[in-house]
């Protein structure tokens, strides 16, 4: 097993978050990980992404080219990175910020209203986590106990966000399933 992950976004999105909780889900499960953060010279607003791969094997590289999967949060990432989607790759998007289908039709495109959906849950910071639970669902790449567990040691002294950012990570990966389940009919 070998997968190289790009997550994209502004800076602020928590782009960076979702990478280490992904690398940390690899880690746990016993596979070799890199994360890999790149960011321009704004801390907010500006562009934001990390490349993640996780492999049962030793990584050679932590950059990616072609990626197996995306999650993308923003206009600007989904039209940098979508073409370099490797075909059959899973790709997450926002539509809450995208205003465009997947230009794609060799790739798995899970369209899912990230912002709406944690606005709904109680706060807009949390799309971020949807948009990975809606990857993690269709992909299956890791066991999203082991993203949950991430999330109550990062926020350990903070109960009430493992509750929200858990519950909107639940309700993204609902999504990413029932777009996979979709697609075999």
């Amino acid at each position: 097993m070998y997968n190289e992950i790009v997550m994209a976004g502004f800076g602020g999105q928590g782009v960076l978050l979702i990478g280490k909780l992904l690398a940390y889900a690899g880690m746990k499960a016993g596979l070799e990980v890199t994360w890999f953060p790149a960011y321009g010279p704004e801390m907010r607003g500006g562009t934001c992404n990390c490349t993640v791969v996780l492999s049962d094997h030793s990584v050679g590289s932590p950059i990616s080219r072609n990626p197996h999967g995306l999650v993308v949060l923003n206009l600007q990432s989904i039209d940098k990175f979508e073409p370099d989607l490797r075909a059959g790759g899973v790709m997450a998007y926002n539509t809450s910020l995208i205003n465009r289908r997947a230009l794609r039709s060799d790739i798995t495109a899970v369209a899912v209203p990230a912002n709406q959906i944690a606005v709904e849950a109680g706060s807009a910071k949390a799309a971020n986590m949807v948009a990975l639970g809606a990857y993690l669902g269709a992909s299956g790449l890791v066991d999203v106990a082991l993203v949950r567990q991430g999330l109550s040691e990062i926020f350990a002294n903070r109960q009430k966000l493992v509750a929200l950012n858990q519950l909107c990570l639940e309700k993204g990966f609902e999504i990413g399933q029932a777009a996979v389940a979709e697609a075999r009919v």
